[in-house]
């Protein structure tokens, strides 16, 4: 147990470095986890730069959501403690913040969902193997009451199981796959998914 939390610890701040270096973790927003037991997850702690992490800013937590070493967990430890409780192939959780995720998701005001299709890039999520797909991925209002925003999240992932990351209106997106590798693939795709859409809106509006 200790060289997996070791290894998780390692993991995560190499996704600490890399998503901050795309400029995905301003400040010492997003929060970021890897599970390590069948109770148990390593998870960034509140208020930490992402790009700087130490192992000291990695704590242990239970999927409840509570601390298992003194440490203080961010409030949205919850959804992390969700996604691991829903789906037990995934080992890997990011939540990040973006421009382009605030910027699209306050000029999308109505919209309850990103569809997305006919992109290359929608072949780096878990087994769609085609661009010739649509795929939606919902949009939650922001809120603090992180209860309630995990229980519309465990109903919406309930119902379609197979949704790769969810965005939080005017915040950020949320991530997963079966181990990091994976889930920052699915973070990297989102990012730049939202990137393009961005960009054709602006485009879209010149013309």
């Amino acid at each position: 147990m200790v060289q997996i939390y070791e290894n998780a610890v390692n993991d995560i701040i190499m996704a600490g470095n890399r998503l901050d270096g795309q400029n995905f973790a301003p400040a010492t927003s997003g929060n970021y986890s890897i599970r390590v037991g069948d109770n148990e997850m390593a998870i960034t702690v509140s208020g930490v730069h992402k790009g700087q992490l130490e192992p000291r800013h990695i704590m242990r937590a239970d999927l409840d959501g509570n601390s298992l070493d003194g440490k203080t967990p961010s409030a949205e430890t919850l959804l992390h403690c969700l996604i691991y409780k829903l789906c037990p192939d995934i080992n890997a959780v990011l939540h990040t913040h973006s421009v382009a995720c605030s910027v699209l998701t306050k000029v999308m005001a109505n919209a309850r969902e990103l569809v997305l299709s006919g992109y290359e890039m929608l072949k780096a999520y878990p087994n769609i193997t085609t661009h010739d797909i649509v795929v939606s991925l919902p949009i939650f209002e922001n809120t603090q009451d992180m209860i309630e925003l995990s229980s519309l999240v465990n109903d919406y992932l309930k119902e379609f199981p197979k949704t790769p990351a969810f965005l939080i209106r005017c915040h950020g997106v949320y991530g997963w796959g079966a181990d990091m590798n994976e889930a920052m693939r699915v973070i990297e795709a989102t990012e730049t998914l939202m990137s393009i859409e961005v960009n054709i809106k602006q485009i879209g509006n010149k013309i």
